[in-house]
């Protein structure tokens, strides 16, 4: 007989899909979408119905393994975690700050914060600290707003026209395509910004391809506009707007004309854009994770919420500047204990070869989870090599990726649907159960009892509970609220207290109670005339993150570069090229887009370098101005063909 389980999608994607898990006997046969889900309404992207072949690929590790004279061996699982347990042990006694702990964002779930407070229990280690995801986005926010909420995706249907900016919904996003599909449906403008061109298009009703990094440039051409027609909204900005004659003087900086030039767009497109935002109120302009990868990308988010502001889209139904939604927000943070180590040592993610390279003391021993930072954290070679010299690497996982070859002892975890937890997306507010539909195969095991288990060994008595023990805990403010863990685990609940149309009082939670409005202006700064090419690598369609499997290896990866660029340097459809930065170069193979920017390599971001696949061979480690992101695109590129 076939068991449907309820559970959901916890990997590093904004979306977080309701599923139902289809087991016959003990096999899981397929995964599909919860036709009850509000989010996802039955919906799965192609990266989900290929995932369980992922489980039970032959490649996957189901056994502890520990390396001896270089070579992998067999190890039992309580050898494993004696080994770790001693590590641990003999580094807190004697030189804590030498254990490091890299948590990563492969696996995103309410029962993942208890991992770091064993340590914090502990003693002073080394953690993290930074994203490679969208910290910049949502510190930005927080200086506008005071805390960041977006409108609930189900709100934008309300709207009178979306601008979807910086984001690829057909591929990361299928809550905001099914609203954008809606939308068209309704006759509705939906316009799509983005340097590159991607599969998102054909949810647009007008596509604006401006060049890469000028995003700031046109928000601040769109309010002056907007200024000079006298069509603002006077009352927002004078009762409710903090800053309004410094962000003016920003605005008419620079005339139509310079910032169309800036943005490399026509200046009467700007013109028709500022007329269609003037006359379709309200706008829902929807961000996307591409407006944070670049070093001054707090003032392109700042200076698209001010816009919104000028447009009449704050704390209105159907409109909002959207960025995304704190996934920890139905949690009791303080499960994470950092308050009991107040001066942990905390690495930079972003630019962690330099941390470990640089910083002292050196670190002895680390143990990694829900991570692939070989493969997902820029100038990779560094990192590699700077992970290279530590004496001691455990790490979980499913497969011998890049990081888990290099380790002393793997540790086979369990994949979403061998696991009891619960999940809270940032793509929206609705909490997810994630309920076990598969026994764990061979010896995988969940982080969860592999930290229970450390716990025993390492005495924390107190700290040792079960799964459900642990999520009550965890979930109190949630419950608290009128939302049980049953009801969660039946099929999921919206978070009680986030609104559908934040700021609807205009009261903000900043210092002066006001929305505060960008008040300076700062250039991207990637001009490189030796490497004309602005290196834009994002979510690919087949994999997520570094999660890309042996099934999906591919020969080389693609690159997309305009048809003409491609005529000049003598390339053709399928050709081998080099992409070369500063850094190194890499092989890829050309794909010839006759519309594409002349002045964009696209390629995809998460493959691994035992393939030649790792696109962050290239990428610069450096870090946002403002909420400690990663500039994964202030990396400038060359191509040339291969000889």
């Amino acid at each position: 007989m076939t068991r449907l389980v309820k559970t959901a999608c916890v990997r590093n994607c904004p979306n977080t899909c309701s599923l139902i898990a289809k087991v016959e006997g003990e096999r899981l046969v397929a995964l599909v979408g919860d036709p009850d889900s509000p989010t996802n309404a039955g919906r799965v992207c192609p990266k989900c119905l290929v995932y369980p072949q992922r489980v039970y690929d032959p490649r996957r590790v189901l056994y502890p393994l520990v390396k001896v004279k270089g070579r992998f061996e067999r190890i039992a699982w309580d050898a494993a975690v004696d080994l770790l347990a001693e590590k641990i042990a003999n580094l807190i006694k004697t030189k804590p700050k030498a254990f490091f702990y890299y948590q990563g964002f492969g696996s995103r779930t309410a029962l993942k914060l208890v991992n770091r407070r064993l340590f914090n229990l502990l003693g002073p280690i080394t953690t993290l600290t930074g994203t490679v995801c969208g910290g910049a986005g949502q510190a930005a926010q927080d200086l506008d707003y005071g805390s960041r909420i977006s409108h609930d995706f189900r709100d934008h249907l309300k709207s009178s026209m979306m601008i979807v900016w910086g984001r690829n919904p057909a591929v990361t996003s299928l809550n905001i395509a099914r609203v954008m599909k809606a939308q068209l449906v309704e006759g509705r403008p939906v316009v799509l910004i983005d340097p590159v061109r991607t599969q998102s298009e054909k949810l647009s009703s007008w596509f604006l391809n401006p060049k890469p990094g000028s995003d700031a440039q046109l928000a601040l051409a769109l309010a002056r506009l907007i200024f000079e027609a006298g069509r603002e909204d006077k009352d927002f900005l004078a009762n409710h707007a903090l800053g309004l004659e410094k962000y003016k003087e920003v605005v008419f900086q620079d005339d139509l004309a310079k910032r169309a030039k800036d943005c490399d767009l026509e200046p009467e497109d700007i013109k028709t854009l500022a007329q269609m935002i003037m006359d379709n109120k309200p706008v829902a302009f929807v961000l996307g994770w591409g407006l944070h990868r670049w070093r001054n990308s707090h003032i392109t988010v700042r200076a698209i919420d001010a816009l919104g502001a000028v447009a009449g889209s704050i704390g209105r139904a159907g409109g909002g500047v959207s960025q995304g939604f704190e996934e920890y927000q139905p949690y009791d943070w303080s499960v994470w204990g950092d308050s009991l180590q107040p001066h942990s040592r905390r690495f930079l993610m972003p630019i962690l070869g330099e941390e470990l390279e640089k910083t002292e003391p050196k670190i002895k021993a680390c143990l990694i989870t829900a991570g692939n930072p070989l493969a997902t954290l820029p100038d990779s070679q560094r990192v590699r090599a700077s992970f290279s010299t530590i004496p001691f690497k455990a790490v979980c996982g499913h497969f011998l990726d890049d990081t888990a070859l290099l380790a002393d002892l793997f540790l086979p975890a369990t994949t979403f649907l061998e696991e009891t937890d619960v999940v809270a997306g940032y793509g929206h507010s609705y909490i997810c159960p994630v309920n076990q539909a598969i026994k764990p195969l061979g010896e995988c095991r969940s982080d969860f009892d592999l930290f229970m288990a450390l716990g025993r060994k390492l005495g924390l008595t107190d700290y040792v509970k079960t799964a459900a023990e642990w999520l009550k805990i965890i979930l109190a403010p949630t419950i608290k609220m009128g939302i049980s863990l049953e009801t969660i685990k039946a099929g999921g609940a919206y978070q009680p207290d986030i609104p559908h149309v934040p700021y609807e009082d205009f009261k903000f939670p900043t210092a002066t109670g006001d929305f505060h409005l960008l008040d300076h202006f700062e250039e991207p700064l990637v001009r490189d005339p030796e490497r004309p090419l602005a290196l834009i690598s994002g979510s690919p369609r087949e994999w997520l993150g570094s999660e890309i499997w042996p099934g999906e290896i591919l020969t080389l990866l693609p690159v997309t570069i305009n048809a003409g660029l491609a005529q000049e340097l003598g390339i053709k459809e399928g050709d081998p090229v080099w992409v070369t930065s500063e850094l190194g170069r890499l092989k890829a193979q050309a794909h010839l887009d006759p519309l594409a920017r002349p002045d964009v390599a696209a390629m995809p971001r998460g493959g691994w370098e035992q393939h030649g696949l790792n696109v962050n061979v290239l990428t610069r480690a450096m870090l946002t101005k403002v909420g400690h992101g990663t500039a994964y695109y202030q990396t400038r590129v060359s191509l040339e063909k291969v000889d």
